[in-house]
């Protein structure tokens, strides 16, 4: 069974910064061949993407994102990151890390990101 744990959330100051990383583990992962993305969801409204990593590493970032965040994947690791700088307080929700692997999506628990003003 393959596991994605999310880490690295907790409670910042406006421009502030944050590192998050997703490991996933299990057997089998296929990790190398999956497209990797965060996501976010705020109370009272819907997830969304905030930045993909392809299997070929290709990226790409929800609009509010371009500039400030930067994800990245290290294969060997099995892991993803999300390097989150200048946050506003709109940046408060849960994150959660997402695997893609033939049209499949697996989630892990999610991880609290909270911006103070």
């Amino acid at each position: 069974q393959v596991h994605l744990v999310e880490s690295g959330g907790g409670l910042v100051q406006a421009g502030g910064s944050l590192r998050l990383s997703c490991v996933v583990s299990g057997h089998a992962t296929f990790f190398a061949i999956s497209d990797m993305g965060w996501y976010r969801q705020a109370p009272g409204k819907q997830r969304e993407l905030v930045a993909a990593i392809s299997r070929d590493s290709s990226v790409n970032y929800i609009d509010s994102a371009k500039g400030r965040f930067t994800i990245s994947r290290d294969n060997a690791k099995n892991t993803v990151s999300l390097q989150m700088n200048s946050l506003k307080p709109e940046d408060t929700a849960v994150y959660y890390c997402n695997r893609r692997l033939a049209n499949n999506d697996l989630w892990g628990q999610g991880t609290q990101v909270t911006v103070s003003s």
